[in-house]
């Protein structure tokens, strides 16, 4: 999960430009940078090209075979006239689409509610930030196993609970549930709002950061004069917050529908697409198709044919970006004010988000009429509880009770912050004291929310039966490698967009975006391909070379942006007192993008840290393993090592929570700068 913002175009105020006169012909045709920007874009175009570009080509080609026995034979477009027809295929595609939009819908109304709560927090907002992280920055093996184990019909805590409150038989008759106690991934009705609950909880958190970066790059002076003109607290968050958080929804939304249209690896580990296929989204079908029955004409075709809706995606999100590059805080302030939408909103604009959401309404009900209507009511249910408290704190308001209105705002704020720090952290609770469980109370569910006593013997039995030391370290070489590649190079590419000024800048630019969501699930055919021609399946360098793929686009976009909202005039001194641009680069804009650079780097870490997709087609032996393949081996059939699974998952963890913990501050203000300002 990740957020960018489009870099501005390059700055022409580095240094004094010299007179067309002064130009050799190279730098009038390239422009005046063009020899620094090739030196420093390099390393960025070669991986993007030879990691991206080259294999979507291939996958291209590869989508026009058949494979007979070892040879692969042209066949045309039978592959894709074949997906006409597949059930399987059609299955996937539909379930693709409603695991987005349902999780979507969710992750921005219970992103933008914790948002607004932490941001009018002023006291332990630090913490309770740091605490909502944690899903977002937990591994997805992690999350998988901890919320199978709670959502088990028999042995599970979350039917034990709902039953010792009386919550689940209010469930079963309304109709929510078919029977009580509820089999929550192994029922066919429950499964997918299940899976998409979990989706929901891993994804809030990102949500809910990024709109906490969007709401401190709204001036306060809007919500002032809204505030003089007698605006209540509803029309200020309609027509000041909501304008003012309008880039951060549309570009968060519309990269993370990607991402969730294309996830493989936690519908894969919570139900590995059943019971049935009601669960099997198509990166799934087409890696069944490519990798576990070698067809790998068949299962490119499935992802190619997924690429136009992808395509869709991209164009709009670019042209959304290209519209707000330059739109500051002070003009946003003189166009838009809260009495009404901004002036150069036409009908259409205004009616276009209507549009939209009734089409994707319809489809849904089409498509999943039982978990519509149970969707609507969990919904309406959050927005009448959060509508009434509002409405209670602007009548208080109107009549003078300044005391009774802040104390049903802190009351009502303070119940939905605790639900939601119960909801993100009951998971990780539970993998916390399973961990320090003997064997006989994980079996018999004995002590369940309290071990008693407390013992290490999970942790031994761990390292004792799993290589799990082996598997851990090869995590950590893996990730720390393929965080420096993407460092480094997205460092140079990003100050090269930003600063220097050369022909194709732009293009360069839209083609970083175009590769950066790109989902794993259009590469891991022609990248296995690749490296099985040149033999590096089965070792830790094919995870080193392909992980750049989803990092470094990233971290260039982002870097691009921050180093943009640098004062070029802290360069230009520099360049005065006789530094090359090289000097200037390396010691006055390096020493300033500290946070920007963490950001990426614990992004890119966690994204490594957490891959589980390329690991798992890519390595097979035990001895190459990484953290989430490896363990996802420790399960076999329906023998499930609990309380060892539950002590891989607290040390899979801490590492990374530990660096988000001391690292958040950075990493807010690397997302301001370099993802939400203009």
């Amino acid at each position: 999960m990740r957020l960018v913002r489009p870099a501005p175009a390059p700055a022409t105020r580095a240094s004094s430009p010299p007179g067309p006169g002064s130009l050799t012909t190279s730098q009038r045709r390239l422009g005046r940078d063009w020899r620094l920007a090739a030196l420093f874009l390099a390393p960025t175009a070669v991986l993007v090209g030879v990691l991206v570009l080259l294999p979507i080509a291939r996958s291209i080609v590869t989508s026009t075979t058949e494979r007979h026995g070892s040879e692969s034979v042209f066949v045309g477009f039978d592959n894709y006239l074949a997906l006409v027809g597949d059930e399987q295929f059609h299955t996937g595609v539909v379930n693709s689409f409603v695991f987005t939009a349902y999780a979507e819908v969710f992750k921005v109304v219970l992103g933008l509610a914790a948002a607004l709560l932490l941001h009018h927090r002023r006291r332990g907002r630090a913490l309770l930030t740091g605490l909502l992280l944690v899903p977002w920055v937990v591994p997805t093996v992690v999350t998988a196993f901890s919320w199978r184990s709670l959502l088990d019909p028999i042995f599970g805590s979350v039917n034990a609970l709902l039953t010792a409150s009386g919550i689940g038989p209010l469930l079963a008759s309304a109709q929510l549930v078919e029977s009580w106690p509820a089999g929550w991934l192994s029922d066919a009705s429950l499964a997918m709002p299940s899976v998409i609950l979990v989706n929901v909880w891993k994804g809030v958190p990102f949500f809910t950061i990024c709109f906490l970066a969007g709401l401190k790059a709204i001036p306060a002076e809007e919500y002032e004069a809204a505030t003089i003109d007698g605006a209540s607290a509803w029309q200020r968050f309609v027509h000041v917050t909501l304008p003012g958080l309008r880039h951060v929804i549309t570009v968060t939304v519309t990269l993370s529908s990607i991402w969730t249209f294309n996830n493989f690896d936690l519908i894969w580990l919570l139900t590995q697409g059943g019971p049935g296929d009601v669960t099997a989204p198509y990166v799934l079908v087409a890696y069944s198709k490519a990798i576990l029955q070698l067809q790998y004409g068949a299962g490119a075709a499935v992802t190619l044919v997924m690429l136009p809706i992808i395509g869709g995606l991209v164009f709009v999100l670019v042209r959304l970006l290209r519209q707000d590059t330059g739109v500051t805080p002070s003009r946003r302030t003189r166009t838009t004010r809260w009495a009404g939408p901004a002036r150069w909103a036409g009908p259409a604009r205004q009616a276009l988000p209507w549009v939209v959401s009734a089409a994707v309404a319809g489809l849904l009900l089409w498509a999943s009429p039982q978990i519509f209507w149970k969707a609507a009511v969990v919904l309406g249910v959050i927005l009448l509880v959060a509508a009434a408290v509002g409405r209670l704190t602007s009548a208080f308001q109107a009549r003078g009770g300044r005391r009774a209105s802040s104390l049903v705002s802190g009351l009502g704020s303070g119940v939905a912050l605790a639900s939601l720090l119960a909801f993100v952290l009951g998971p990780m609770y539970w993998i916390a004291v399973t961990a320090f469980k003997s064997e006989g109370q994980v079996v018999m569910r004995e002590h369940d929310l309290w071990p008693t006593p407390w013992t290490l013997e999970q942790f031994g039995a761990l390292f004792a039966n799993q290589p799990f030391g082996r598997w851990y370290l090869n995590t950590v070489l893996v990730s720390a490698a393929s965080t420096a590649v993407a460092l480094l190079c997205a460092a140079l590419a990003g100050y090269a967009l930003a600063r220097l000024r050369f022909r194709g800048a732009q293009g360069f630019t839209v083609t970083v975006l175009i590769t950066y969501v790109m989902p794993g699930a259009l590469l891991f055919i022609p990248l296995y391909q690749l490296l099985i021609g040149v033999r590096l399946t089965d070792s830790l360098w094919s995870l080193v070379v392909t992980y750049p793929t989803f990092t470094l686009p990233f971290a260039t976009w982002l870097l691009a942006g921050y180093f943009s909202s640098i004062p070029v005039e802290l360069e230009e001194a520099a360049l005065v007192d006789g530094c090359t641009r090289l000097q200037a680069f390396r010691r006055v804009v390096l020493p300033l993008a500290k946070p920007g650079l963490l950001a990426v780097a614990l992004f890119t870490l966690t994204n490594a840290w957490n891959e589980f997709l390329f690991a798992f087609v890519f390595i097979t032996k035990d001895d190459y393993k990484t953290l989430p393949v490896g363990m996802q081996s420790m399960i076999a059939g329906d023998v499930v090592p609990q309380g060892q699974l539950a002590a891989a998952s607290l040390l899979v963890s801490i590492p990374v929570v530990v660096m988000y913990a001391f690292g958040q501050r950075f990493l807010t203000e690397g997302l301001t700068a370099g993802a939400v300002k203009g």
